[in-house]
């Protein structure tokens, strides 16, 4: 057997350069590049065998630094979300706080089903110092590291205490990446010893390697279940979820909508999937959603789900589909997914599954009573939104009027990216998407801080594109240092900094829920209540945009956010939009409810009220059995 001699950090480098996927004929590398911050836990290790790659050319794999290693990680998924997870990169942390910065980031990439390769430097496998630098001392065993946190967040993990353990510890990582039905992150912690012990590696370990993806075919027996259901309906829908995009599914699913006729509601994963004025567009569903969209799920009799996970709010909470006898249709790649609200399930690439139901069905469509139903409540859809966008707040504008003008001066493809606070409800039910990948909102964990790195990874995804962070002050607090590294790179990403000196999400929801707004207010703490009530703090985020190397422009009405817009996208560096909104609103109006349990017993009348309120709701809550 041919080998040759390399330390487990290089021949892991190698290896990586030789991944490829394909899917439909297309092949792409499979990890293009690897972030990375270093410290004394790979610096010697993985870092000098990216340099040595580099320097030498014997191993194609770019190296990208990072400012903080949970941004890395964010902008590793953002990168395989808009690649519809055929490729991402991988992400080398030191040991100890470098590496568990990175689990948040792994949590993010697992809840949203999207693969990231994480390389987290651990201790000494010999324990011949013992304990090092960074080093957690566990009374209950000695092979305890702080590397086991990534077990609960990882759909792999592995620990690599020896070098041949490399071998199958790679293929089975880079099996689990290119899994549709089970990726997420994917964890191979390397010793910080072991990653510059050398072995003798097979020359084969090292040969170019394709990871086909496939699309799993739906059974036809199962193709027959779910077409009976849909003959039988009479007020069908359908909501699309990521997995419409990643499966490339958005033509077979705008032409099964035409044929049938049965409206197509959206998660945040699957807006665009349908352009919002196509005639069956219904918009957003749930806890944030659309008038059109929960109108109908409130009288659906069958649901057809493509490729959605239903979260809570996408479900309101288990309140929208409120039809004692609906009947759920899930077409989904994981079973997991499939036969949640005792579906009957589709196990089936969603592209596939669209086609299949579509022969199955070329005979029959909804009634036109129900297609006249779904034209007049997308028109008072449409009228809701105009409302929104033209409020003509003062004297700070709306957030909603921002995200009109947003929607008006950003052609089809440019890709709007945002995660949490207030912006997610407002962007379900006002954004207007035709492109597949111009919505990019991570809400499966809704991870403060993943807005800006997100925006690396997007733009390094698709360079054509014009990539948009929407974020928040909040947000932008938790996690704006990736501003440095779109510098470093030479990207140009505008980033719309929306201050409202606040949480304005949680603080209307803390209101809702009789907690007054309690904490949730940028300002001094107050002499007289000890309660942070006093006046707005002079944080200028605009300055500290700047000193991390953007441009920066200013507005403060509507107007001149539109004209600064311009400038920006005319701009050929990474600029910032700084905005200021009125922290109260006015919000799009609600049309769902999302469970966030109310303290039963109270001394505020405030609390007491809004207790009665959710028992209220909780009486409309149900199992789908």
């Amino acid at each position: 057997m041919n080998t040759v001699r390399l330390t487990t950090s290089q021949a892991l480098v190698r290896f990586l350069a030789h991944q490829y996927s394909e899917r439909d004929g297309q092949e792409q590398r499979l990890i293009p590049g690897v972030w990375g911050i270093f410290g004394h836990g790979n610096v010697a290790g993985i870092g000098q065998a990216l340099l040595q790659a580099a320097t030498t050319g014997e191993a194609d794999l770019p190296y990208y630094l990072a400012r903080n290693e949970q941004g890395m990680v964010h902008a590793s998924v953002a990168y395989a979300k808009m690649r519809d997870r055929l490729a991402t990169y991988a992400c080398t942390a030191s040991t100890g706080p470098g590496s568990t910065n990175m689990i948040t980031g792994a949590a993010l990439a697992t809840t949203n089903r999207l693969p990231v390769l994480l390389l987290p430097s651990d201790m000494f496998a010999t324990r011949a110092a013992d304990p090092v630098l960074q080093q957690l001392e566990d009374t209950r065993g000695g092979d305890v590291t702080v590397n086991d946190a990534f077990r609960a967040v990882s759909k792999y993990f592995d620990r690599i205490s020896r070098p041949e353990q490399l071998i199958p510890a790679a293929l089975a990582a880079m099996r689990v990446l290119t899994d549709p039905a089970e990726t997420g992150a994917v964890t191979l912690a390397l010793p910080q010893d072991v990653q510059a012990e050398a072995y003798d590696w097979p020359v084969a370990f090292f040969r170019r390697r394709v990871w086909h993806v496939g699309r799993p075919v739906p059974e036809p027996a199962a193709i027959e279940r779910a077409a009976r259901l849909l003959r039988n309906a009479k007020k069908p829908l359908i909501v699309a979820g990521g997995g419409a995009v990643y499966s490339g599914a958005e033509t077979a699913l705008r032409a099964f909508a035409e044929a049938t006729g049965i409206p197509v509601a959206d998660t945040h994963a699957g807006k665009g999937a349908v352009p919002w004025d196509h005639p069956c567009a219904v918009g957003g569903i749930g806890s944030t959603g659309s008038y059109a969209a929960n109108e109908l799920a409130r009288e659906a009799d069958v649901v057809l789900g493509v490729g959605t996970r239903y979260s809570d709010f996408t479900t309101a909470s288990h309140t929208v589909f409120a039809d004692p006898d609906v009947t759920f249709v899930n077409l989904n790649v994981a079973r997991l997914d499939a036969v949640k609200h005792s579906a009957e399930p589709l196990v089936a690439d969603a592209r596939l599954g669209i086609q299949a139901l579509a022969g199955a069905l070329t005979d029959w469509e909804v009634s036109a009573d129900y297609r006249a139903l779904t034209r007049r409540l997308i028109a008072r859809t449409r009228e809701i939104e105009e409302e929104c966008f033209q409020v003509g707040h003062g004297p700070l504008p709306a957030q909603t009027e921002i995200l009109g003008a947003l929607n008006d001066v950003l052609d089809d493809r440019a890709v709007v990216i945002n995660a949490a606070g207030s912006l997610p409800g407002d962007l379900q039910q006002l954004w207007r998407a035709r492109d597949p990948k111009a919505y990019h909102v991570e809400y499966a964990y809704s991870c403060m801080g993943y807005e800006v790195a997100a925006g690396v990874g997007a733009k390094m995804a698709d360079p054509t594109r014009e990539v948009v962070v929407l974020v928040g002050d909040g947000s932008y607090l938790m996690m704006a240092q990736e501003i440095v590294t779109m510098i470093s790179e030479g990207l140009k990403v505008i980033v719309v900094l929306v201050q409202n000196h606040g949480f304005a999400s949680i603080g209307a929801l803390s209101e809702s829920l009789g907690s007054q707004r309690f904490g949730t207010k940028y300002r001094y703490r107050d002499g007289s209540s000890g309660l942070l009530d006093g006046e707005v703090l002079p944080v200028d985020l605009a300055a500290n945009a700047s000193s991390l190397g953007a441009d920066v422009l200013h507005a403060s009405s509507v107007d001149e956010f539109r004209s600064a817009m311009e400038k920006a996208k005319a701009a050929t560096r990474t600029t910032v939009v700084h905005v200021e909104t009125d922290l109260y609103g006015p919000n799009p109006p609600g049309h769902g409810w999302w469970d966030v349990p109310v303290s039963e017993v109270a001394a505020l009348d405030s609390t007491r009220s809004a207790y009665a309120t959710y028992l209220a709701h909780k009486q409309t809550q149900r199992p789908y059995l």
